[in-house]
């Protein structure tokens, strides 16, 4: 199962039931049973791989989000960088990671997932530990003379290039592990796995951090993606899908990206979009930052954040779901925008832990909001015929926001705090979310015009 086909069938499934990032649970075929056979129907509907495989997504967004959100204080406080300078390479780790499974799925198609993994997981682990390493005391021999910067720029592509394999070869799993009547289900458990990870994880390293240093989160992510490795070595069974379908080659995937590439009003979308999630990646650059430097140097900001963000859609996702269901796609879009724009304006207002909590919390309700939509929407503006090739590239604009969003985060925080003046943090980022969501209520007005004129 390619890439591109396994994001467009999960996308197709989400629209309608739920969201793209955060899907609800949807309602099960057979409604009518009792529990007991609901659960048997359930269980019989999903090949034994779909639980390994989303077993092994838990653990490993157990280990990226732990140790993201430790990344740069830790690269400040522990390896000596500048602000801006963790910025930088944490724009260049996180940007690799979302821009190269657009790629790594073509490998993923040809070697079988079960080797993906094997790949995946191996250098995770091993990259994962070279990170933490450099802030050890036991590796500092090893290291003297060797330029830091440069050794922590090739452990994180490194890094970066095996954790590219996974969502490819996970959401391909689920993709081929799951019947007609459960594979809307199946990539609701994905997501919300994703979610308990993302909180989980936060959390542990909060625990980790506290008692041994930030250097030792990177060595529970290493031992939690070595334990995946064995578990996939072990239990992971190779399944075939009911059609064959031959994988596109490396190179048909690249003149793809220029063909998504030359359609401007696509680019422009994506463009605007990347704003959005510009302002999101700062809950991992900005407010570890702050809450270490002006509220408390040994306050749980891991937990905060988690559990403010990823806490408050498992536990919301699915009756706001259902209130929202009825809003137009591209309303539903703009006032998410708008909604989770208002972030940082609660933020700046009195920064404190209950404030950034609360706009942590309003953020996710504006994601819960208008992440129904994005495929729905790509579905929309895509050309006739090529919604599936367009779906395939859903992930750019969070590449794009990891590239340019984290080494501005980095930069404008180091300069704020160099004046004597981080509140310039807030007005930055609040300018940001308005001009997201004022440009995607323009580009809306513009294309329905465009689409009334066209008639």
């Amino acid at each position: 199962m390619q890439l591109s086909l396994a994001i467009r069938a999960a996308a197709a499934i989400i629209s309608t039931n739920s969201t793209s990032k955060h899907p609800t649970i949807p309602t099960i075929e057979g409604a009518d049973l009792n529990l007991s056979e609901r659960i048997a129907n359930t269980r019989k509907g999903f090949h034994p791989t779909f639980w390994v495989a989303n077993g092994m997504e838990l653990f490993e967004r157990l280990a990226y989000y732990g140790q993201q959100i430790v990344f740069v204080v830790y690269l400040r406080n522990k390896l000596g960088f500048t602000e801006a300078e963790a910025g930088q390479l944490s724009g260049l780790f996180g940007g690799v990671i979302y821009l190269l499974p657009i790629l790594a799925g073509t490998l993923a198609d040809k070697w079988g997932f079960r080797r993906a993994f094997n790949v995946a997981f191996s250098i995770l682990a091993l990259g994962y530990f070279l990170i933490g390493s450099l802030g050890m005391d036991a590796f500092a021999g090893v290291y003297q003379g060797l330029p830091t910067y440069w050794l922590l720029l090739a452990f994180l592509m490194l890094t970066a290039f095996g954790g590219s394999f996974i969502k490819p070869s996970v959401l391909g799993t689920v993709a081929v592990t799951s019947t007609e009547q459960t594979k809307s289900l199946g990539y609701a458990i994905y997501y919300w796995l994703v979610n308990i990870g993302a909180m989980i994880g936060p959390t542990i390293a909060y625990l980790v951090r506290d008692r041994f240093g930030n250097e030792f989160v990177y060595v529970v992510s290493s031992l939690s993606c070595l334990a995946m490795l064995i578990v996939n070595i072990f239990l992971y069974k190779e399944v075939k899908g009911a059609v064959e379908i031959v994988p596109e080659s490396l190179g048909k995937k690249i003149a793809n990206l220029f063909v998504v590439l030359g359609n401007v009003k696509f680019m422009i979308f994506l463009l605007i979009y990347s704003l959005y999630w510009i302002i999101f990646w700062q809950e991992f650059i900005i407010v570890p930052y702050y809450i270490t430097d002006y509220i408390g140097k040994d306050a749980p900001y891991e937990i905060v954040q988690s559990w403010a963000g990823a806490g408050a859609i498992i536990l919301f996702q699915i009756p706001l779901n259902r209130l929202t269901k009825n809003i137009p796609t591209r309303t539903a879009i703009v006032l998410g925008f708008a909604i989770s724009s208002l972030i940082w304006v609660i933020i700046g207002i009195s920064p404190s832990i209950p404030t950034i909590a609360a706009g942590i919390v309003a953020f996710a309700i504006g994601e819960m909001i208008q992440a129904p939509r994005y495929y729905e929407y790509i579905s929309e503006i895509a050309p006739p015929g090529q919604q599936g090739l367009y779906q395939g590239y859903a992930f750019l604009p969070i590449a794009i926001a990891r590239f340019v969003g984290d080494p501005f985060g980095g930069w404008i925080y180091q300069t704020s705090k160099e004046a004597g003046k981080p509140e310039l943090v807030w007005f930055a980022l609040i300018g940001i979310g308005v001009a997201g969501a004022v440009c995607m209520w323009i580009y809306n007005l513009v294309v329905e015009r465009t689409e009334k004129a066209a008639m």
